[in-house]
């Protein structure tokens, strides 16, 4: 519901001492002889300022580690990471024990608890997979077995299995004969969460180089 996502939004800046500026506060620091040191000898340097490298120099830094953060931007969080739909994804159709299935269904949990310790805007909000005619019901039966054989089990997580009157109840312009309803699967605004990452990571001594392209190694 992005007017839900729109009043979490304007709520969480209100709370956030980051404030309600430019949604991706990216800047040079000021010259000085640690950070002219660290161009030239750095304990660790993480390539690119995307959501990912954001996240990786975020867990250097409060680990203890010097790190520099060099991005070829202007800006961080420019390419893939502020371009995309911004859907937290359940972890629903991955094969059952792979990684990809446990980073997905880990990741989701432990991003819904730093938005909620950063402030980061976000709606668990859900979705719903649908048939639409009576062939596809199995369908639906084996996506939420794999579901459950991917961990998502319980209050919060659990696939519900939903007749077409209580999907659409959920949602009206739905038409189906059946559905899913994914209670954890949500939404959150990238550029509050890179923000938000970026800010920590500072906090804990990483250092930005914005306009730094990595020509060699």
């Amino acid at each position: 519901d992005i007017s839900l996502l729109r009043e979490v939004t304007a709520r969480a800046f209100r709370r956030s001492r980051l404030g309600p500026a430019s949604p991706l506060r990216c800047r040079r620091r000021a010259p000085s002889r640690r950070s002219a040191y660290m161009l030239e000898r750095v304990q660790t340097a993480v390539v690119g300022g995307g959501v990912v490298g954001l996240a990786v120099a975020r867990a250097l830094s409060r680990s203890g580690r010097e790190v520099l953060l060099l991005e070829s931007e202007s800006l961080t969080g420019s390419g893939t990471s502020s371009r995309n739909s911004e859907v937290v994804h359940a972890g629903i159709y991955y094969t059952a024990g792979s990684l990809k299935a446990r980073a997905c269904v880990e990741g989701r949990r432990a991003l819904y608890s730093f938005c909620e310790a950063y402030a980061v805007p976000y709606s668990r909000c859900g979705k719903l997979l649908v048939a639409t005619e009576e062939g596809e019901l199995a369908q639906l039966d084996a996506v939420a077995e794999k579901a459950r054989a991917n961990g998502l089990s319980g209050s919060g997580e659990a696939l519900v299995r939903l007749t077409s009157a209580e999907a659409a109840r959920l949602e009206p312009e739905v038409r189906c004969v059946g559905a899913l309803h994914s209670p954890s699967t949500g939404i959150v605004d990238s550029h509050a969460l890179m923000t938000a990452l970026l800010a920590d990571a500072e906090r804990h001594g990483a250092t930005l180089a914005l306009g730094s392209s990595v020509v060699g190694g």
